[in-house]
């Protein structure tokens, strides 16, 4: 006779076999679960996840090549035109480079009623002089951008490998995309480009590939307002023109303005919000009064009421700066300037969204424990705009992201491919 714990013991085992889960118990729903069970169990499925495994000393050269070709924002041009010659080596029905610089790979589907995104940014944080040679140890690989993100980029290519291979059609079209600016000043400029009306492309759902640990799902974008304040004066001789105008002065006033009143801001109760003065520059030397004193300031939150409120806080200490200082005892006075750098909105998908149960359902059928969490990446856009969208990891066991000695590990590297193929296919809609 069964006794109460063995049957407790088969319940639990019927259980798992039916609902995703994880070992940090984020849970898939039925539907996404049994939508992921039911394509690894399809024989072409099968055959493009064993070439995904196949075909890794090809996804690790592809990483290698795009790595050694320097990217940084605004200057992603020769890196953009090698991706679109390897899309058109691995077979798409169209490629094409738009007005930003974005690289766009067309699949098309059978029945075309939906545009289906997998996206990895092409560019990096480093100046086009940097030595970008990729040094190889073991399975270990060091360069600048490696891990963020031309693993990304050569991850999108391999699902697409994969699925050439194992002649796997789908309803959607599935227009796999390098976007440029993602990094710094970049501003996201690919993706809004994407999501502007000067677009002709509509898209129904976003998937991007972008660094982190296996297995981060993000489902919430992280706001943010960056500007260049600029105080300017006439300028002059540190004694001959003393008690001019001076704009180190000025902004030395609105630093102290804008931290006490930032402060004052975040420590009441409310979505985590910060700011940060990250770079000062301005004068000429010791013994001269400035022309230009100037500041680059990050603001971030969760909250994109939370997130206008502080950039009114800013604008508005600027501004008390600037009058106060002009009302001291000095001659002539100094101008302020604000400058846009960045402007990223916040939001944050519902985890009961169907792409993100479906992340949550192919990871863990990947055998990769999942979690939600948000960051600032180019799922910002279309999350803010409500359109389904995630950012996925690129795998592997990446280090020292954005440093000159970031490296990226193959520690079950072509698991994160497989979960990001599965998760397009599900999207798109598989026929066969």
């Amino acid at each position: 006779m069964m006794t109460k714990f063995l049957k407790a013991v088969l319940i639990c085992l019927v259980l798992c076999c039916f609902t995703a889960y994880s070992q940090d118990n984020l849970v898939a729903n039925k539907s996404a679960t049994k939508i992921i069970n039911k394509l690894v169990k399809n024989k072409s499925v099968k055959l493009a996840l064993q070439t995904i495994d196949n075909t890794d000393k090809q996804t690790i050269a592809d990483m290698i090549l795009l790595t050694e070709i320097p990217a940084p924002p605004f200057k992603e041009a020769n890196r953009a035109k090698k991706f679109a010659e390897m899309f058109t080596e691995i077979g798409v029905d169209s490629v094409w480079t738009d007005k930003e610089g974005n690289v766009l790979a067309l699949r098309k589907g059978q029945k075309r009623d939906k545009t289906i995104v997998l996206d990895a940014h092409m560019d990096t944080v480093f100046p086009i002089e940097t030595d970008v040679t990729v040094k190889v140890e073991g399975n270990t690989y060091t360069a600048p951008g490696i891990g963020d993100n031309t693993r990304g980029m050569a991850l999108i290519l391999a699902v697409l490998r994969a699925m050439n291979t194992a002649q796997i059609k789908t309803d959607a079209d599935i227009v796999f995309v390098g976007t440029v600016g993602e990094e710094g000043l970049g501003d996201l400029r690919g993706v809004k480009y994407l999501f502007s009306d000067e677009s002709d492309l509509k898209i129904d759902a976003w998937i991007s590939v972008d660094g982190g640990s296996p297995g981060r799902i993000i489902n919430g974008g992280l706001g943010s307002k960056r500007y260049k304040a600029v105080f300017s004066g006439k300028g002059g001789h540190s004694w001959g023109s003393f008690g001019l105008a001076n704009p180190h002065h000025a902004l030395g006033k609105a630093i102290t303005i804008f931290t006490e009143n930032a402060s004052e801001y975040i420590s009441h109760e409310g979505e985590k919000t910060s700011f940060n003065i990250g770079r000062i520059g301005g004068g000429t030397s010791v013994n001269s009064i400035p022309f230009e004193s100037w500041m680059e300031v990050d603001m971030r939150s969760l909250s994109q009421k939370r997130l206008s409120e502080m950039d009114s806080i800013f604008k508005t200490s600027m501004k008390q700066a600037e009058t106060l200082y002009n009302a001291t005892n000095i001659e002539d006075k100094v101008t302020l300037k604000l400058i846009s750098i960045g402007d990223r909105p916040s939001g944050k998908l519902s985890e009961n969204e169907p792409l993100i149960q479906l992340a949550i359902a192919a990871n863990v059928a990947m055998g990769i424990s999942p979690f939600l969490t948000t960051s600032s990446t180019n799922g910002n856009i279309p999350i803010a705009k409500n359109i389904p969208a995630i950012t996925l990891s690129k795998g592997g066991k990446g280090r020292r992201a954005h440093s000159l000695d970031e490296n990226w590990t193959n520690f079950e590297g072509t698991k994160n491919i497989k979960t990001a193929f599965l998760i397009t296919l599900s999207q798109a809609g598989f026929v066969k």
